[in-house]
């Protein structure tokens, strides 16, 4: 390298001590018996000195101040033989060692497929200096997963939270997703919508990943943000693999419900510059559309006589379109043997248009139900009271969403043996966007007692109920008796959250008789800001007739009949046709685009130190770290007041009023933890953690947002709200099998405080100067505790004869307790089950490769959880058990291609909320969605 240009690298470096050499050096790569895949993970030891290193993503490791003499180095990695070799290191210099390492009985590790999958995943477990789960590239690509929430829902402790029949959210030991900190290539990512602060991670494809690392405990050097996990997604490098690589997948995607086939397709590659540069990236296309079948119940009583019933009835026809577009793109640079430098980009967009048909039965003004029978509720509007009548809904939606998701860093790593150094600068931007949104466009029919209409309600169903029109059908059918009533445009919701970063680690390493110690110390910052702005458009009449018989269309329910139904596009031309002819209504327009605008700044300052003893059979992290917090608040305080007309004193108006208001805050949080790995023996590994960790507030939930409305009802957010503050304590015992597989068990506690929930009081109040009657505020609760045991066991069963030796398993279950109080509606204190805390969740894989033939199937289960908190335990929402069943099958045509098909939910399984009222389960929501299949080509070369 020429001065000149070794001048540049230093730039970039940013002292890296490229150019500093130390006496006795050992360095090498560790890669498979092909030369095809860099090892990462893989433990290499100088035997004599007690002295241990894990290679890093491209399979590098490097030994500094090793004394002059001949040494014995040895290689292991889960399914590989132990190899070991001589080397003399040299009074001065560096002395290579490099090793590929065999399959256990011989041959080549496998690249590719299940038992890769599984070699790779254990070696990184092992090596992990705490308790985490690993999901490498071969591993996504061995399930039939449409994101990385479903890829990740098949490791030990972790559920995942569906959305329309998809995974979305990560819950981690049963906590809250926005417990988890999520981050791409060392990027923290903010979330795109407006209410959450957990990213929603059905918006990355699985097609662009190379490894998801699930850390569930904390060192120092790590992000303090977390109590479930740190979620740490990994792209490709150009120098994770040893040989250039591109692959072209194509696949079509059919759903049962929506009978239509939608494309699939993706692209990725790596390509080596020379010996020192690459370029590594890729890109996916998904298109999947598909139908939700959906009930849902609310407003549960129990009338004067014994009747039970729903006082709301829902009956919801979906049909989504989904679009997914991933793309990444990574530059590498070995400025020197001992720094690489790099830049990194991630680009994700999801698009979901949404139509909804619903139809809703109002029967709240019956008071009692005309007739019951058991299970079976009749409501006669001619027992109605004049005035009173049965209303039914028929409205329509019309939704387009996207999400996008960008990060781009640029960075170097340093490692001479004795000195590392690696810094980062990044920037993150989530945005969520809507622009034109008909939620919804309602029409309305109200029959009163001289209608003739009787309407059966059937509550026999162990899901859902049906309903009869027994009398009346043809008046209730008729699309012209439902005119207008309501149209809420949301002409732009724009969620938008940006993070810039930068961060540096500097470490000096000292070299012992039986092992090395390090001093670690870095700094980061980090400046966020958060913005929601909102406005909709509420029309309530229109200038002329317009009924649902002006936009009929065709239901696709699957449940019942749920009569007339507007068509998807009929209700948005109709009123881009003639926008002026709806009457606009001016004062809940200004509440609804004035009452959830916010923006919120975070901008965090954080240091820490720690000391690490390394050796082949101990390995131990403590230190602190220090995080500051500042916040800067703005939100408005929306007072709805009525008042005398002053033109009319018979007569009312509303007074709405619209004040900005701002809060500034700032606090600091000490992080301590030690972390303990003891290996006694190779294939032995127990664990030790404990450590402090924070989460703060949703951004959502601390601008200073006040809304009373006319009957003095309040919902206020709350400045002061504390972040949630932990002490987690992790042990587990890991025993790593001879012939690739592994047997685990840990067990974890967590001690929480100022948790948040949303709180209801009935005591009267005001906020600056205007009085209010009720009030719902986010606030910090007292303490809850979580505990719990994980159970892991994977093996590759190649010790048994022909033609058995291609099965394998991979099995996990774990054990959540988690309980926390809060206050009921009348200010008593009750204990409960955290949100979203599945008590029991398990995941079952059996596997077959053998030649050019793979099949998998994996079962997923987790049980019922608390999902939201009801002023009482009767009327808690709780979200049913579900096992879902998916199956793959892939065939090896020649060397370089590779068929596929997937069944994705075999079983149908289908989501069930409920809560217990009056003795029974009662429905709150349900939706089924079918079966999905996939089929395709995966070409390599």
């Amino acid at each position: 390298m020429n001065r000149s240009l070794q001048l540049v690298a230093g730039l970039l470096a940013s002292a890296s001590f490229a150019t500093i050499a130390h006496a006795g050096e050992v360095a090498g790569h560790v890669n498979d018996a092909t030369g095809t895949r860099a090892l990462q993970s893989a433990t290499v030891r100088i035997v004599e000195l007690n002295r241990q290193a894990e290679t890093d993503r491209a399979g590098s490791y490097v030994f500094g101040n090793v004394p002059a003499g001949t040494y014995t180095l040895e290689a292991r990695y889960v399914g590989a033989e132990v190899t070991t070799q001589t080397v003399t290191v040299p009074a001065s210099g560096t002395i290579a060692g490099n090793f590929d390492l065999p399959a256990i009985g011989g041959g080549d590790i496998l690249v590719t497929g299940q038992t890769a999958n599984l070699t790779s995943a254990l070696s990184r477990q092992k090596a992990a200096d705490g308790v985490e789960s690993v999901l490498t590239r071969d591993a996504v690509g061995q399930f039939p997963d449409q994101n990385v929430a479903e890829s990740l829902r098949r490791l030990p402790g972790l559920n995942i939270l569906n959305d329309q029949g998809e995974g979305r959210y990560v819950s981690v030991r049963g906590l809250d997703p926005d417990l988890n900190g999520t981050s791409v290539n060392g990027v923290r990512l903010p979330a795109p919508e407006s209410e959450s602060r957990s990213v929603a991670l059905d918006v990355i494809s699985s097609d662009t990943i190379e490894s998801i690392e699930v850390k569930k405990s904390f060192t120092p050097d790590m992000d303090g943000d977390f109590i479930g996990a740190s979620v740490e997604i990994h792209t490709t490098s150009a120098f994770d693999s040893k040989k250039n690589r591109y692959s072209v997948s194509a696949e079509g995607s059919w759903n049962d419900y929506s009978g239509k086939v939608t494309p699939k397709g993706a692209f990725d590659f790596t390509q080596k510059i020379g010996d020192d540069f690459g370029v590594a990236g890729s890109v996916s296309y998904y298109k999947r559309k598909f139908e939700t079948d959906n009930v849902e119940m609310a407003d549960w009583t129990e009338d004067d006589n014994g009747a039970v019933y729903g006082e709301t009835l829902e009956y919801r026809d979906y049909d989504v379109e989904r679009t997914r577009i991933n793309a990444a793109l990574s530059f590498d640079w070995r400025v020197s043997d001992t720094t690489k430098a790099y830049v990194r980009g991630n680009w994700s967009q999801f698009d979901d248009h949404e139509y909804r048909r619903r139809t809703t039965f109002d029967f709240s003004d019956f008071g009692e139900a005309s007739d019951s029978d058991g299970s079976r509720v009749t409501f006669d509007t001619g027992a109605l009271d004049d005035g009173d009548k049965l209303t039914v809904e028929r409205d329509h939606k019309d939704r387009f969403e996207r999400q996008r998701i960008r990060s781009v860093s640029i960075g170097s790593d340093t490692d001479t043996g004795t000195w590392k150094f690696n810094w980062q600068a990044s920037y993150a931007k989530s945005t969520e966007k809507e622009t034109f949104s008909l939620d919804p466009m309602r029409f309305t029919g109200e029959f009163e007692n001289d209608s003739g209409v009787v309407v059966d309600v059937d509550n026999s169903g162990r899901y859902f109920p049906t309903y009869a029109a027994t009398s009346g059908g043809s008046v209730l059918n008729d699309p012209t008796n439902y005119g207008f009533d309501r149209l809420e445009l949301t002409t732009l919701s724009d969620s938008q959250d940006r993070e810039w970063a930068a961060k540096a680690d500097l470490a000096r390493t000292f070299a012992g008789d039986n092992g090395d110690f390090t001093v670690q110390g870095g700094v980061k910052a980090r400046w966020r800001k958060k913005s929601y702005n909102f406005n909709m458009s509420r029309f309530d009449d229109y200038d002329g007739d317009f009924t649902l018989n002006d936009v009929l269309g065709k239901q696709t329910y699957r449940l019942l009949d749920m009569g007339p139904v507007a068509n998807k596009g009929g209700s948005a031309d109709f009123y881009l046709a003639d926008p002026t002819g709806f009457k606009y209504n001016t004062d809940d327009s200004l509440i609804d685009s004035s009452s959830s605008d916010y923006a919120v700044t975070e901008d965090i300052t954080a240091a820490y130190l720690l000391g690490r003893w390394d050796s082949a059979t101990l390995r131990v992290i403590g230190g602190v770290r220090m995080e500051h917090t500042r916040n800067k608040l703005t939100g408005n305080l929306v007072a709805i007041t009525e008042m005398e007309d002053p033109a009319d004193e018979d007569e009312t108006i509303t007074a709405i009023d619209v004040s900005p208001l701002s809060f500034k805050r700032h606090y600091t949080n000490w992080l301590p933890s030690l972390t303990v790995r003891y290996s006694p023996q190779q294939n032995l590994v127990a664990r030790f953690a404990g450590y402090k960790t924070i989460v703060r507030p949703k951004l959502s939930q601390l601008p200073p947002l006040y809304s009373i409305n006319e009957d003095g009802e309040a919902q206020f957010g709350n400045p002061e709200l504390k972040p949630y503050q932990a002490w987690n304590f992790d042990a587990g015992f890991e025993y790593y099998f001879a012939n690739n597989g592994a047997f685990t068990v840990g067990g974890f506690y967590k001690s929480i405080k100022d948790y948040t929930y949303t709180s209801f009081s009935t005591d009267e109040g005001e906020i600056n100067g205007v009085p209010y009657t009720e009030l719902r505020q986010p606030v910090n609760g007292d303490k809850a505790e979580i505990a719990g045991v994980e159970v892991s066991y994977s093996q590759v069963f190649s010790m048994l004869p022909s033609p058995f030796d291609g099965l394998l398993t991979q099995l996990n279950y774990t054990y959540t307790y988690a309980r926390g109080t809060t206050l009921d509606d009348d200010g008593v204190a009750r204990r409960i089950n955290l949100p979203n805390a599945s008590k029991n969740t398990f995941n079952v894989v059996l596997g077959y490769e053998k030649g050019p033939v793979s099949l998998r199937a994996a079962g997923t289960f987790r049980d019922k959880y608390l999902d939201e908190v009801g002023d009482a335990p009767d009327t808690d929402r709780i979200v049913n058990q579900h096992f879902q069943l998916d199956l793959s099958a892939k065939y090896k045509l020649t060397e370089n291609i590779r068929l596929f098909a997937d069944w994705v939910n075999v079983n149908n399984a289908k989501y069930y909320a409920y809560q217990n009222f009056a003795g029974a389960q009662r429905l709150l929501q349900y939706e089924e969605y079918g079966s999905t299949v996939k089929f395709g080509a995966r070409v390599s070369f």
